[in-house]
C-alpha cells in the first residue's frame, strides 16, 4: 500500500491489501523460499524429527483442518513453524544439512516483526489512535509473533473433492504479511453470509507483502475493520509460500476500542486475553 490515505478503505471493505516499501530486503526473501524448498525437500522421517513442540516446528500434510466443518482428512500442505527468538523453544536443522538456515529465518522474523510494527502505527492512525496506541496497550511488549513456512506439493489425489491446500478459514491474529511465490492459489471470500459464497483470486504482486487483517484486530475493532475468509485452492503445481502472523503479547487484553462502539453499536465481543483467545482456536484446529 503506498497510499496510507488507502488503509481505512481496504481494512473496512476488503480485510486484504498489498503493502510496498516495506523495507524487508528482497535478497533475504528470495534466500528464505531456497531455504524452505531445500527443508521441505527432505525424506519425511527426516522432517518429523523436527515435529512441532509448543507450537514450534514441522506439521506434516493433513495434519491440520482449517475449516472444521469439512469431513475430509485434512488440508493439502506442510509447514515449519518459528516463534519469537526469545524463549528458546524454536527448533531448528542441523547447521550441517541446511546452513545458515536458521540466521537466515531470524534475520527474516526480525525484519518482517519490524515492517509489521509500522504497519500497525498506520492502522492505529486509521482508526484516530496515537501512532503508538498498540504499543501503549501492551501489544507490543513482547509479541507473540509467528513465521510460518508453507509448501502445497501439489496435485496429490485429485480424486479426493473437498482437500484444499489450506481450506476456508481467517487468521487468528492482528494482521498477517503473506509472500508466495507466485503460483496462483489463494482466494478470499469478502461476504461470509453470501449463499452460495463467491470466492476472488487474489494476485501476488512481486515485491509486495499481501497483508489481510486477522480476527483479534476484527475483535478490536468492534468489527469495523473485516477479518476476511480465505483459502487456498489444490495447487495443480507445487506452491511456496511464507506468512507471518503479527500477535500481540501474549497476556495483552483485546477489548472493543472506544472509538469502535456506541449506545446504538455496543461491543459485541467481552475483553479477552490473546493467549486465552489464541489457545482455544489452536484447540479447535489441532483437534487438541
Amino acid at each position: 500500500m503506498s497510499d496510507a490515505l488507502q488503509l481505512p478503505v481496504a481494512c473496512t471493505d476488503h480485510g486484504f491489501f498489498y503493502l510496498v516499501n516495506h523495507g524487508v530486503d528482497e535478497e533475504l526473501v528470495h534466500k528464505v523460499f531456497e531455504l524452505s524448498s531445500n527443508f521441505f525437500s527432505f525424506p519425511t522421517e527426516e522432517k518429523m524429527k523436527l515435529a512441532k513442540k509448543n507450537h514450534r516446528g514441522y506439521t506434516s500434510l493433513y495434519a491440520e483442518k482449517l475449516d472444521t466443518t469439512l469431513s475430509n482428512k485434512g488440508d493439502s500442505k506442510e509447514s515449519f513453524y518459528v516463534g519469537p527468538p526469545a524463549d528458546g523453544l524454536n527448533q531448528w536443522p542441523s547447521e550441517e544439512h541446511l546452513p545458515s538456515w536458521r540466521s537466515t529465518m531470524e534475520t527474516y522474523y526480525q525484519q518482517v516483526l519490524s515492517a509489521g510494527t509500522r504497519l500497525l502505527s498506520l492502522i492505529a492512525l486509521s482508526l484516530e489512535l496515537d501512532e503508538d496506541f498498540f504499543r501503549k496497550v501492551g501489544a507490543l511488549n513482547e509479541p507473540f509473533a509467528s513465521l510460518r513456512l508453507l509448501h502445497y506439493p501439489g496435485d496429490l489425489d485429485s480424486s479426493s473433492e473437498g482437500i484444499y491446500g489450506a481450506s476456508a478459514h481467517s487468521d487468528y491474529g492482528m494482521i498477517t504479511l503473506l509472500v508466495t511465490d507466485g503460483v496462483q492459489g489463494l482466494q478470499i471470500c469478502r461476504d461470509r453470509s453470501k449463499q452460495p459464497p463467491v470466492w476472488e483470486d487474489v494476485p501476488s504482486m512481486k515485491g509486495a507483502f499481501i497483508v489481510n487483517i486477522g480476527d483479534t484486530m476484527e475483535r478490536w475493532t468492534n468489527c469495523l475493520f473485516r477479518s476476511t475468509l480465505h483459502r487456498v485452492l489444490p495447487p495443480i503445481q507445487e506452491r511456496y509460500s511464507v506468512a507471518f502472523f503479527m500477535n500481540p503479547s501474549k497476556d495483552c487484553m483485546v477489548e472493543c476500542l472506544e472509538s469502535c462502539c456506541s449506545e446504538a453499536c455496543p461491543p459485541r465481543f467481552p475483553p479477552i486475553k490473546f493467549i486465552d483467545y489464541l489457545e482455544e482456536r489452536l484447540r479447535v484446529t489441532y483437534g487438541g
